[in-house]
């Protein structure tokens, strides 16, 4: 006998809940912008050196960029419920491989695309391991953290590169109207990411995969592919960011990247994705990471040792988990 029974609709709940969720975002990203710049203003009469264009873009702006861009890949990864512990063993390995590959008169742009490739496969083993094997992310990411900066190691057998072309430095370590390329990089990225994330079915996908993956699955989405592509992405934009950092650095190191993955969370946390997955921001991702580099630029101008600027930098990321769990009811 066939069902007449109206299904109760809960659509009315969900889409107050999204509402909501969408509400908390825009507050928090006010809420953080109004903390910048306050913060300036605050700042520029406690340190004359800090109000300057100058620090404003090379002091906070270029140290927040090459965070950012790994942010957004963790902000993607972490909407999912995923973690991914290994971004500054992959920018590492990205690097030297591409420095090297540089170095032995291999064109740019091929040395690039390959060391991009070197992070997209880091990316897949990462995401293929979580969905296929069914192993936790943060004991996946944790192992192949130490495998890939082993191999970034075992390849350089230790020893930094500095044979860069200058015309890839110029590339990607210069400036372009008076702006440094890596903070341009991320800004274009950010709003590449966001537009992605907030209308493209991808990006549905992976915010709903975040909240609910069973019900995902049970509409019939391929759940791994999507999972899977986070850390992809999360995997090309760490060797990206390495490749921007080696163009100003003017070498590339086995030990590039070393505590990337602590600054990357904390940024996007900071900037309002909560680490139980759902949701998440590459807007606040930035936010959070010009807060952050705001706060180490001026406590290394008022000569705080760097233990101390940790301890400033982990009482922000205590005070942002609190501030997630109460404003979404957790």
């Amino acid at each position: 006998m066939q069902n007449t029974q109206q299904p109760s609709s809960p659509a009315q709940p969900p889409s107050r809940s999204v509402q909501r969720v969408a509400v908390i975002e825009r507050l928090r990203e006010a809420g953080i912008l109004a903390i910048l710049l306050l913060g300036a203003v605050a700042f520029s009469f406690t340190v004359p050196s800090f109000f300057s264009v100058d620090n404003a873009i090379n002091g906070i702006g270029l140290s927040a960029a090459i965070n950012t861009i790994v942010a957004i890949g963790l902000t993607y990864v972490i909407i999912t419920g995923g973690i991914d512990l290994s971004v500054g063993s992959t920018a590492a390995l990205s690097a030297v491989i591409g420095a090297d590959l540089m170095g032995r008169g291999l064109p740019v742009l091929l040395a690039v695309l390959v060391a991009l490739a070197v992070g997209a496969v880091a990316g897949l083993v990462n995401g293929l391991l979580v969905t296929r094997v069914q192993l936790a992310p943060f004991i996946v990411t944790l192992g192949t953290m130490t495998f890939y900066r082993g191999l970034a190691l075992s390849y350089t057998n230790g020893q930094p590169i500095l044979s860069l072309p200058d015309s890839y430095k110029a590339a990607l370590g210069g400036t372009f109207l008076g702006l440094p390329i890596p903070l341009i990089a991320a800004l274009a990225l950010v709003a590449v990411f966001t537009l992605i994330l907030r209308f493209s079915k991808t990006g549905q996908y992976i915010l709903a995969i975040g909240g609910n993956a069973e019900a995902v699955r049970l509409s019939g989405i391929n759940v791994s592919r999507y999972v899977t592509l986070t850390y992809v992405i999360s995997g090309v934009l760490a060797a990206f960011a390495a490749l921007v950092l080696i163009a100003q650095l003017g070498a590339a190191e086995p030990i590039l990247g070393n505590g990337w993955e602590l600054s990357a969370i904390a940024a996007s946390v900071v900037g309002g994705t909560s680490l139980s997955g759902g949701n998440g921001n590459v807007v606040g991702a930035l936010l959070g990471a010009l807060l952050l580099s705001m706060l180490q630029n001026v406590l290394t101008l008022l000569g705080v040792q760097a233990f101390y600027q940790l301890l400033a930098t982990g009482l922000i990321i205590i005070g942002a988990m609190v501030i997630d769990r109460y404003t979404r009811g957790q």
